[in-house]
């Protein structure tokens, strides 16, 4: 069963969306058949890179807040996250638009590696302090999680996978995705925000019973005559 997940990695409630839904996912009995997609989304697709500009300066500025309230703001999300598990440096977050790291992610995806590529990208944003917009910190960044050197040079050089980056995100308009994460279970379950894990493993588990009633197990006509040869190599 297919699970896809809409994200951006500078958004600090997907990294904890995340890891709610890995613990609800690993007590899931049938977690080694639910495979997770990650699909691309952007909160700010206009965002200019300035490394010289705080978080909070940033959330001031776009959203009209006050410097204290942008404080206040990122204190609450560096609490949620430290129950999550995950540490949280807001005061070193560095303002980068998020584009070129998706077209990371979606080269990542076609080596079986999207989960590895979002991973790092998360802490290198919340936790390192790391311009996720920087050619050379992703290149970085990009062969640590298991990318091929030759491969991320070339992404990074051109405009390889930004079509791909482009089809998520109009995916995501055309199921009415206000806000991410956003959770697509099965092709007919969503759950959007981070969520608690009791909320993630509830969801599982419909999507789950449905799955299985749209993908019965085959009914073995064949008796017990026939000859075979195994793969443990007995014929």
């Amino acid at each position: 069963m297919k699970v896809e997940i809409w994200s951006d990695v500078m958004c600090p409630f997907c990294y904890i969306g995340k890891r709610h839904f890995e613990k609800a996912l690993e007590g899931f009995s049938e977690h080694d058949k639910i495979e997770v997609e990650w699909k691309s989304f952007q909160l700010n697709p206009d965002m200019k890179t300035e490394p010289g500009k705080s978080i909070n300066q940033y959330l001031a500025e776009n959203k009209g807040w006050t410097l204290e309230q942008a404080r206040q703001a990122n204190e609450h999300v560096t609490r949620m996250a430290k129950e999550a598990g995950l540490e949280y440096n807001m005061d070193r977050a560095v303002v980068a638009n998020s584009f070129d790291a998706h077209r990371l992610v979606q080269l990542a995806k076609k080596a079986g590696k999207g989960d590895a590529m979002e991973e790092r990208l998360f802490r290198a944003y919340f936790t390192e302090g790391k311009n996720i917009a920087d050619h050379a910190t992703l290149a970085r960044l990009a062969e640590e999680a298991g990318l091929e050197k030759e491969a991320v040079e070339r992404t990074l050089a051109g405009r390889d996978f930004a079509a791909e980056v482009e089809q998520d995100i109009y995916e995501a308009r055309q199921i009415s995705v206000r806000g991410v994460p956003y959770f697509v279970l099965n092709d007919r379950y969503a759950v959007s925000g981070a969520q608690p894990v009791e909320t993630f493993a509830g969801a599982l588990r419909a999507a789950w019973k449905e799955w299985e009633q749209q993908n019965p197990p085959l009914t073995d006509l064949s008796g017990n005559n026939g000859e075979t040869c195994t793969v443990d190599g007995n014929c």
